[in-house]
């Protein structure tokens, strides 16, 4: 092998010995893998997908909910706005019959909490895989990996569903395989943490009687449940009874799913015509590395955490929004230094990961509350962000990825690393600039700053405005350099 392996429309090529060959195998079909896969497709890097499941689309999903910096993501792939006309907008969460948080005062262009099932985003992500050049190979399981043999390449082997076994070689590979991820395995990596809450219930269901609230949450301390309506009649409902604690294996049906809600929302809101209902428990786990030479893992292969907050798929999206670029450069040659900019993904995502297991954890655990104390702190946490708005400002931006910021180098202007908004430029919207997948560099007109290079194309844009900031904005929608005020 050469160390380019690959072919220009994206789909396998085969070498002399009969090995197939991509540029980056992406392992896992779900929303990180594809949004990766569909990433690195679009600017023309050949990448292949294996999935060990038969290709179909399921309404069995436990995500259900997408955070305004997720769809901000969307919206520079130019996916957002057909999603949102599928799903309910939720401007204000109201939690443990205390707590309400605005999402409406979010500084962006998707100030809501959109609930739709998670097999939507994935119809969108597949559809521009595909038509990006994505090539899958469904019904492929991934058996072991090799760094050894050629210091360039990663060897996956593989097996098919008949039973035949092959092997693919490529530059790179990413594992956005899931929990029991076989990427992970495969490489050794233990994945520390513990259970939080078994025997949690899900279902999907149709009301007699909506919630007077969009999305209905409460936790008594023996009891907690949500109900988010899916925009289409359906609705999902989470639930957990302390006194039932059962392994998932355990048999759950529509009457036990109506007895957690009673106890913890005082009705059942009339459940009727279950769809699928589900038994499940939540662990809180995270890989201490996300990068093996060149291996990398993304989403729930990475981190895994209580369902509180619907953080799960937004953040393994925004793990594959974070690494696609990276790989891309590295594979292209644009990067000067690909194994430092590849670095850069693990110092910049793993700190995320560890605090969206502390942030979901606190939800759950206060949701869990059951002794005085543990309620009493719950009502005064509570009353302190409701009336501390600089507080709530915080845990909404926390909770819907819109105040996650990457570290900065010392000395560096206070904006870098900082989330970019959706900025009114003299030739459009910032997102759909960077739906051309390059860096954007925002200069007022007619200046001409000594911006860094960029290790990957570059987009020159305008401010509509008198602002005279220079920025060169990331393809993930980040801030890597300002200068002026």
């Amino acid at each position: 092998m050469d160390g380019t392996p690959g072919t220009s429309d994206g789909r396998d090529s085969t070498d002399r010995t009969g090995t197939m060959a991509a540029d980056v195998v992406v392992v896992g079909a779900g929303p990180t893998g594809m949004l990766l896969a569909g990433d690195l497709a679009a600017a023309g890097v050949p990448v292949t997908v294996l999935e060990r499941r038969p290709r179909e689309t399921s309404n069995i999903t436990r995500a259900f909910g997408v955070h305004a910096r997720t769809l901000e993501l969307l919206d520079a792939r130019g996916l957002a706005d057909e999603l949102v006309q599928r799903g309910t907008s939720i401007t204000r969460l109201r939690l443990f019959r205390r707590l309400s948080l605005d999402l409406s005062r979010l500084p962006t262009r998707f100030p809501f909490l959109l609930i739709t099932p998670q097999y939507e985003v994935e119809r969108l992500l597949e559809r521009r895989a595909v038509d990006a050049g994505v090539h899958f190979r469904y019904g492929t399981e991934l058996t072991g990996l090799d760094q050894t043999s050629d210091p360039g390449t990663v060897a996956v082997h593989v097996q098919d569903a008949q039973g035949v076994r092959s092997t693919v070689r490529a530059r790179y590979v990413v594992g956005a395989d899931g929990v029991r991820s076989s990427v992970r395995t495969a490489l050794g990596l233990p994945f520390p943490g513990e259970s939080v809450i078994r025997s949690i219930v899900l279902a999907d269901v149709r009301l007699t009687d909506e919630p007077d609230d969009v999305l209905a949450v409460n936790g008594t301390g023996d009891a907690f449940a949500f109900i988010a309506p899916f925009g289409d009649g359906w609705y999902r409902v989470m639930g957990w009874n302390r006194k039932r604690q059962v392994p998932d294996s355990e048999p759950v049906d529509l009457d036990e799913v109506r007895d957690i809600a009673r106890r913890a929302l005082g009705t059942d809101h009339g459940m009727h015509d279950a769809r699928w209902i589900s038994r499940f428990h939540s662990d809180e786990r995270q890989v201490p590395s996300y990068r093996t030479g060149r291996v990398f893992l993304a989403g729930d292969a990475a981190h895994v955490h209580s369902p509180a907050g619907g953080q799960g798929m937004n953040t393994g999206l925004q793990d594959a929004a974070n690494l696609s670029w990276k790989l891309s450069c590295a594979v292209q040659g644009h990067a000067p230094d690909p194994d430092t900019l590849l670095d850069t993904y693990q110092a910049e995502r793993h700190p995320v990961g560890a605090t969206v297991l502390r942030s979901s954890g606190a939800i759950v655990r206060l949701a869990m509350a059951h002794t005085p104390l543990q309620r009493a702190v719950r009502a005064l946490a509570s009353h302190f962000l409701n009336l501390v708005r600089p507080a709530a400002t915080k845990a909404m931006g926390l909770i819907t990825g819109i105040g996650i910021s990457y570290a900065a180098p010392h000395g560096s202007h206070p904006l870098t690393g900082r989330r970019a908004p959706d900025l009114q430029l003299v030739e459009g919207r910032l997102y759909e600039l960077l739906r051309e997948g390059g860096f954007v560099l925002v200069t007022a007109p007619g200046e001409d700053p000594a911006a860094p290079p960029a290790p990957g194309p570059v987009i020159r844009a305008h401010w509509a405005t008198d602002r005279r900031t220079a920025l060169l904005i990331r393809p993930d929608g980040y801030i890597a350099w300002a200068d002026g005020r």
